[in-house]
């Protein structure tokens, strides 16, 4: 059982001492005036519909755009932003205001020019444009100004008069897999179909995070005298600001020499099918409760049981068994911004925070219980704010997944299969937009007659400079957003890290009737290569029976022969393609 320590103090090794020191709640009032919710925000179901936007589908490689009204090859040139708007648009009607690019990566153009990726995305977005275009500004509800620079996945918003537009990738809804334009616009045609269904009022926007929230919004309670018909409260800003700085996302580690030997005996990747939807049938809903270390010890043993299987997030000093010999178990602060890493050395003492479920796990592994001392917590009432939304989701998922085994036209086949990974996306990235990070808006400005550096808006910072432009960023802390709920988000990565480690499936044991446990912990010491959110890499050969339940591990890359130990990402994404090439070519 765990027990109550008196200090968030952290023993480090000298190794450790670059590490983030994560945030505490102050002691005393100061604070528990953090626990209250912001006044008059609460997420409230929205009184009106979202408007809808006319789809393009454009291959920049081959030059074929696709959209409602036909299919044509565009003369592209370079594919800069400029021959984009304005080879589409002598085509295509205004109406179109969404033109996804499915192929090419035209922002990737002169990627070797500069030294990070990500500065050229911003060179592409901020290319010239042609005559009467304009860098957007915000419209409705729905719309965002100025353009999203991602390294893969980036957003331009543009406007000529009332008309706008966006240019976005694909790749944010699902891996096209070398599906042609047409064959991408029948995967978004049947989505929308699929979900019709589950949400009468359901609309595609820009991007499965805007489309997922927009959804369970409409699954808000509205029957008078209901459990929060009044809406969901929203955190204080102090809250939401801790649990930002100390919950993160998926797992993603890799595992390399001399932790591991330089040749292993074989590659398999098993990978947890729809899994978050798995966690989302009980969330923390309310103003949560603040356990000190001195009120967890006050608690009886049942108690303490019941607090940490409930919705909880808990700072912990956690001292790891001496011969403990597998992988980690929970996150701790690395160097840099938001990393983490998963400490795993016998005997080794740190402090962080953790979700119930992670601490439960630690408490409760199938090898050995480490050591935990409560600090200090956040304890919320049980509720289940996100399982109509994310069951209607999942039976969309599952109807998807049928039509893509079961159809006989080849094309819809792989349009459903697409659509039902888009259906993934929007709860996965749906989940993340309650994280609320804290807003950043980007934006460039054109350098002065003699090229000097104009003056920047208000707390802004220069982040790079073209021979026409300076690029800028401003951190403007969180938004009264009425949809902010980073405790149901925490709660979520919690469980999914520690499903990871050990769940049960939808088998069950044919000796004892009891479902299967499957996860890192169930696999042999040494042999974990690599996490990535769903899915574990690993050297030993996996056996757990796919149920087709959400959460459930399907294998998806087997090379049953020795390999090279992979020591880089570049490495790892070579084994991972070459693994599901080989266990595919095992079914033809």
């Amino acid at each position: 059982m765990a027990s109550a320590g008196s200090s968030p103090t952290t023993v480090m090794s000298p190794a450790d001492r670059e590490e983030r020191t994560l945030p505490s709640i102050p002691a005393g009032q100061s604070g528990d005036r953090w626990f209250h919710a912001e006044r008059d925000l609460a997420s409230k179901r929205p009184n009106f519909k979202q408007a809808a936007r006319g789809m393009a589908f454009l291959d920049t490689t081959t030059g074929v755009l696709v959209w409602q009204g036909g299919t044509v090859r565009l003369n592209l040139g370079r594919a800069s932003v400029a021959e984009i708007l304005t080879a589409v648009y002598a085509e295509a009607p205004a109406t179109v205001e969404r033109i996804y690019i499915t192929a090419g990566d035209p922002w990737h153009q002169g990627a070797e020019r500069h030294e990070f990726l990500k500065d050229a995305v911003a060179a592409w977005l901020n290319g010239p444009l042609p005559e009467g275009w304009t860098v957007e500004a915000s419209r409705g509800r729905d719309r965002q100004a100025g353009h999203l620079v991602h390294p893969r996945n980036p957003v331009g918003r543009w406007q000529r008069g009332d008309q706008h537009t966006e240019i976005r990738s694909v790749g944010e809804w699902f891996d096209p897999e070398g599906a042609d334009p047409a064959t991408v616009r029948a995967a978004f045609v049947e989505l929308w179909k699929a979900l019709r269904p589950h949400f009468e009022d359901v609309v595609l926007m820009g991007s499965p995070s805007q489309t997922g929230r927009d959804l369970w919004s409409r699954t808000i309670p509205t029957k008078a005298g209901a459990r929060w018909a009044d809406g969901f409260p929203v955190m204080s800003q102090e809250i939401r600001g801790l649990l930002h700085a100390t919950a993160g996302q998926g797992r993603t580690e890799l595992i390399t020499p001399p932790r591991l030997p330089e040749r292993v005996p074989g590659w398999y990747e098993v990978d947890r099918t729809f899994a978050y939807a798995k966690h989302t049938w009980s969330s923390g809903v309310g103003v949560p409760q603040r356990i000190t270390a001195a009120r967890f010890a006050a608690m009886t043993e049942k108690e303490q049981t019941n607090a940490l299987f409930a919705p909880s997030h808990w700072q912990v000093r956690v001292t790891i068994p001496k011969d403990w010999n597998h992988v980690g178990l929970l996150p701790a602060p690395a160097p840099g911004d938001r990393a983490w890493h998963y400490p795993y050395e016998g005997g080794r003492t740190f402090t962080t925070w953790a979700g119930g479920a992670e601490v439960n796990l630690a408490l409760r592994n199938p090898i050995a219980p480490w050591r935990i001392e409560i600090l200090d917590g956040l304890l919320w009432e049980s509720g289940d704010p996100l399982k109509s939304w994310s069951t209607k989701l999942r039976e969309t998922w599952q109807s998807l997944r049928a039509a893509s085994e079961l159809h006989g036209d080849e094309q819809q086949k792989q349009a459903c299969r697409l659509a039902s990974r888009a259906v993934r996306s929007i709860l996965l990235y749906g989940i993340g937009t309650f994280a609320q990070r804290p807003r950043i808006t980007t934006g460039s400005l054109e350098l002065n007659t003699g090229g000097e550096v104009p003056d920047l808006p208000d707390g802004a910072r220069l982040t790079g400079i073209s021979d026409t432009h300076v690029r800028w960023e401003r951190n403007q802390g969180f938004a009264r957003d009425q949809y902010a709920h980073p405790e149901w988000a925490a709660g979520v990565w919690s469980a999914a890290r520690a499903a990871l480690l050990s769940v049960s499936t939808s088998s069950k044991d044919p000796q004892t009737g009891k479902p299967v446990k499957a996860g890192a912990l169930h696999l042999p010491a040494g042999s974990i290569l690599a996490f990535r959110t769903d899915a574990i890499y690993t050297s030993a050969p996996v056996d757990w029976e796919y149920g087709g339940e959400p959460g459930d591990y399907l294998l998806k890359g087997r090379m049953p022969w020795e390999q090279t130990t992979p020591r880089t990402d570049e490495e790892f994404y070579n084994l991972q393609g070459l693994g599901r090439q080989a266990y595919e070519s095992e079914g033809m």
